[in-house]
């Protein structure tokens, strides 16, 4: 190393910021978490309203500013997809257009019942804490 260069990271060793969003038709569940400690908190449950639903969205993304975004697909119980599988799809597309972020999909079958196992109060963001956890559990 050169006398006086500061060190270089790789951008990966930075921990990073999430938010995770559980789409639904008519609410999409937000969670936020970090690399670091590996874990996720329920935040809100949005209204999936048209232009209401991005305009709060991109609220809690000023207020987060998150490093990159993850979105729960749902799929059947054999890994098929439904018609939720491309709305989901489609939001993540959505999401990735106006936030200029990277978008990472995550399978979330089962977390809705995981939420209710649970007994959470607000189960559309408990569900997008979870689709956030399995991603973080998954990173190196």
């Amino acid at each position: 190393m050169m006398s006086g260069a500061a060190p270089t990271t790789s951008p990966s060793a930075r921990p990073q910021s999430f938010l995770s969003f559980d789409f639904g038709l008519r609410r999409v569940g937000v969670a936020a978490g970090t690399s670091l400690l590996r874990t996720a908190q329920p935040l809100t449950t949005v209204a999936a309203e048209g232009d209401a639903r991005f305009e709060r969205i991109a609220a809690l993304v000023r207020e987060w500013q998150p490093d990159a975004l993850v979105v729960g697909v749902p799929r059947h119980p054999d890994g098929a997809p439904h018609d939720n599988t491309a709305r989901a799809e489609r939001f993540a597309r959505q999401l990735h257009g106006r936030f200029k972020l990277p978008v990472h999909e995550v399978d979330e079958r089962y977390t809705t019942t995981e939420a209710h196992s649970h007994g959470a109060s607000d189960v559309d963001a408990a569900s997008a804490a979870i689709i956030l956890e399995q991603y973080l559990r998954d990173l190196p």
